[in-house]
This record gives C-alpha cells, sequence and structure tokens, in this order.
C-alpha cells in the first residue's frame, strides 16, 4: 500500500502534537484565598514585605495555625510543610504581575492561585480579583 506525503505530514504532525501534549504542564490544584491582617505578619509579628512571604504565611495560617478569612478555600498542596517552603521559587517560576504583587502586600485583596506541574518544576500564577 502506498501513502502519499500528505499522510506522512499528518502522522508527522499527529506525532509531534502528541509529544507536545505529554511535556503539557499540569494543573495540580487551585484555591482562592482572601489575604487579610493576620497573613501580612510573621509568627514573630515582623510585617512581611514579598508577596511570596505573605501567600506563604497564609497558607501557614490556614493549614498550621487554623487562622482563615471568609473566601479563604482549602488546598492539599500547601498542606504540607515542605511544600510552603518552595512558594518563592514556585512564585518566580511562575506568574504574578506588578498590580497583583502591589495588591498582595497591601493587603485586604482575594486572590486566586493556580499551582502547575510543569517539565522545569512546579510554579505557581497569582491572580488578583
Amino acid at each position: 500500500m502506498k501513502f502519499g506525503t500528505g499522510f506522512a505530514a499528518v502522522v508527522l504532525a499527529a506525532t509531534m502534537f502528541g509529544a507536545q501534549a505529554a511535556r503539557a504542564d499540569q494543573l495540580i490544584e487551585e484555591y482562592t484565598a482572601f489575604i487579610g491582617e493576620d497573613d501580612l505578619y510573621n509568627s514573630n509579628n515582623v510585617r512581611l514585605q514579598e508577596p511570596w512571604q505573605i501567600v506563604r504565611q497564609d497558607r501557614a495560617n490556614f493549614h498550621r495555625f487554623g487562622v482563615s478569612q471568609r473566601g479563604d478555600q482549602s488546598d492539599s498542596f500547601f498542606d504540607d510543610a515542605g511544600n510552603r517552603e518552595l512558594v518563592e521559587r514556585m512564585i518566580s517560576r511562575g506568574t504574578i504581575d506588578r498590580a497583583a504583587r502591589n495588591a498582595v502586600v497591601r493587603g485586604n485583596v482575594m486572590i486566586n492561585v493556580q499551582i502547575f506541574r510543569g517539565p522545569r518544576g512546579d510554579y505557581v500564577n497569582v491572580l488578583v480579583y
């Protein structure tokens, strides 16, 4: 049976698409949280200055200390203290725009956190709304 170049192109495209799809980043989990006054300070009552510190404190407050605000959702990923330690690196690999950074540092804002697993490691995208 003979196949033309059109068939070969379709097979090649399907193979490339399949390989690309296999490498696609995977959404592990997503949650929303309200960044309140309690999230802006660490356990020593020191004001946090970086968004990654505040996101990490929010998850520690929720999972470890039982402190939450209206709108906070649970997640299983940051229930693990070791994963909370990775927040800085995960945010640096993901996205958070300047306006979102500023809003998180000011507090009193709802955030949406998407946790992804990709070929270069886990990362998070942080959106403010």
